[in-house]
């Protein structure tokens, strides 16, 4: 069996403070979007095994979130017999666009298809948490407001089908730990923290007011990234942000927008239309 993982981006995304378990209680929007991954599964005669094409994922096979998911399902379903992982990465790594969060969270639920595992969508949110604060809104996979760490999900409307997206992936790493620590949490302005009213306004109006925590830190040390977002409005997005932690940066366009945004050849770049 085949499932395609998709990524998804950060409409805002605002850091409140840090909590007592060493996480930060955050507020954003998570909106899927079409740039996906590939994952198979299929019975294996011998032992667990997995493999990965496309993009260089890097680090030991045994730290990605497939075979984790696996592993987590196996602890509670003995009876999971041995299978073979096959992942076809073409969601840029380390982004903030969520491709190894998808590609786990879409695991569980194939695994749960593929052997009648009968989890409900709940306890499938619950294994999904325990891979990582995004991993379960891929269990959902619709537009949500995020709160707590991520993790506590409510299902909007949002229909942004009109426009068109450009995401870019200028390859630069961002530790997303290193990035919470950068954080002033105490100096930050509060004054626009109701993202679920910003949301519902005009796209035109996120410009001012939809404002992503992460990228006066990402911008200062990384000014190549700053340089992206500048351009984006150049080329006439309507709006553009980073998404997560960053690198990543995407510009929503009109459809009939004509984009003309030279790009150095070494960036990841991929327009998507949405359905």
């Amino acid at each position: 069996m085949i499932v395609f993982p998709n990524c998804k981006i950060n409409l805002g995304l605002h850091i409140l403070q840090k909590r007592n378990d060493g996480y930060h209680n955050l507020e954003t929007v998570f909106y899927p979007l079409p740039l996906k991954d590939i994952v198979e599964i299929v019975p294996s005669k011998n032992s667990m095994n997995f493999s990965c094409s496309g993009l260089l994922v890097n680090g030991e096979h045994e730290n990605n979130l497939c075979l984790k998911a696996y592993q987590l399902l196996k602890k509670d379903f003995p009876q999971l017999p041995s299978v073979q992982i096959h992942l076809h990465k073409t969601i840029p790594i380390g982004a903030g666009l969520g491709g190894g969060s998808s590609d786990g969270a879409f695991t569980l639920t194939l695994l749960n298809q593929k052997f009648n595992l009968e989890l409900s969508t709940e306890k499938l949110i619950n294994y999904a948490l325990q891979l990582g604060s995004d991993c379960p809104f891929f269990i959902i996979n619709e537009p949500c407001v995020a709160t707590g760490r991520g993790e506590l999900l409510e299902e909007i409307k949002l229909d942004l089908s009109q426009f068109r997206f450009l995401i870019i992936s200028p390859g630069i790493h961002i530790d997303t730990a290193w990035a919470f620590s950068k954080l002033n949490l105490p100096g930050r302005d509060n004054s626009k923290s109701n993202l679920k009213e910003i949301i519902h306004q005009p796209v035109e109006t996120w410009k001012k007011d939809l404002v992503n925590d992460f990228e006066a830190i990402a911008f200062h040390q990384f000014p190549e990234i700053k340089k992206i977002k500048e351009k984006l409005y150049q080329a006439g997005a309507v709006y553009s942000s980073m998404s997560g932690s960053g690198s990543s940066v995407y510009g929503i366009f009109e459809k009939d927008n004509k984009i003309n945004l030279p790009l150095p050849e070494k960036y990841f770049i991929k327009e998507i239309h949405i359905q």
